[in-house]
């Protein structure tokens, strides 16, 4: 499914808001990394207590028939998202989808093909790259732009994933940016490698957990996605903070869409160890 020229014009508007009304560069601060590591923390922890647990959503429903009848089902992880911290905001969305005639071991066979990502979730993925892979931990790199934005900012980042096995039918895995540095004017006669932590501050930090399910030879998967981004003045959150909200959950929407279509395209099942 691609995005409408409506979407698209939201989120070049959002990035032009955000530049502009910085007079200078957002960059990260002591207090706002304090925020989200704390964030960080408790969702790990409570990750770690309900990973064998029933999925729910932040109302504690999930309608399983709509999920089977291919509808991929949206949310804010909570009633107040994006989350304001000092100085920045915390993004965080839960997306589940049901993929047909499929394996765990398809499913996560797909997702650690981090070298296809540049293919497989075009046009936001410019560039990816495995960087070394072990039995249950992963270290990749991705180049993300997405061609909406009127200004040429791309974001470089590094990654590490790490999966746990529940049973044989249950799996869980945690992924976060280890290093993530903006590029100005990517592309052109300027283009420039930011330091970490500085820049117009799109993404600061990434996070995502993600439980998969099989069940009756197909799968199960929900994605939480934990963004970090720099906050909105008091005087722009009414008209950011919607578009901002609908642009997060298009682009969830979106990755899960691409994971399933990589999946049920590749009809050879590979097993997973």
């Amino acid at each position: 499914m691609k995005r409408t020229i409506h979407l698209s014009i939201s989120f070049a508007a959002v990035v032009a808001l955000l530049l502009a009304t910085a007079s200078h560069a957002a960059d990260l601060r002591p207090e706002t990394l304090s925020a989200w590591e704390q964030y960080i923390q408790e969702k790990d922890a409570g990750v770690k207590l309900s990973a064998a647990a029933p999925w729910v959503t932040n109302d504690n429903r999930l309608d399983w028939a709509i999920l089977r009848s291919g509808k991929i089902l949206i949310a804010p992880a909570g009633p107040n998202i994006p989350n304001r911290v000092p100085g920045g905001l915390i993004h965080d969305w839960i997306g589940t989808a049901f993929i047909r005639n499929a394996t765990i071991s398809q499913v996560l066979a797909a997702v650690r093909d981090y070298d296809r990502y540049k293919d497989l979730y075009r046009p936001g993925v410019v560039d990816s790259k495995l960087v070394s892979s072990g039995d249950d931990e992963d270290r990749f790199s991705l180049l993300l732009m997405n061609k909406a934005i009127i200004v040429k900012t791309a974001i470089a980042g590094e990654y590490r994933a790490s999966y746990f096995r529940i049973d044989d039918h249950r799996w869980y895995s945690i992924a976060e940016s280890t290093r993530v540095q903006e590029i100005q004017d990517y592309g052109g006669p300027n283009e420039r490698l930011l330091p970490v932590d500085q820049g117009a501050g799109l993404m600061w930090r990434v996070h995502s957990v993600t439980k998969y399910e099989e069940r009756d030879e197909s799968v199960f998967m929900q994605m939480e996605a934990i963004v970090l981004s720099r906050d909105v003045p008091n005087t722009l959150r009414w008209i950011v903070n919607p578009i901002v909200r609908r642009v997060s959950r298009d682009s969830l929407q979106l990755s899960l869409q691409q994971t399933r279509c990589a999946v049920q395209s590749n009809p050879v099942r590979v097993e997973f160890p």
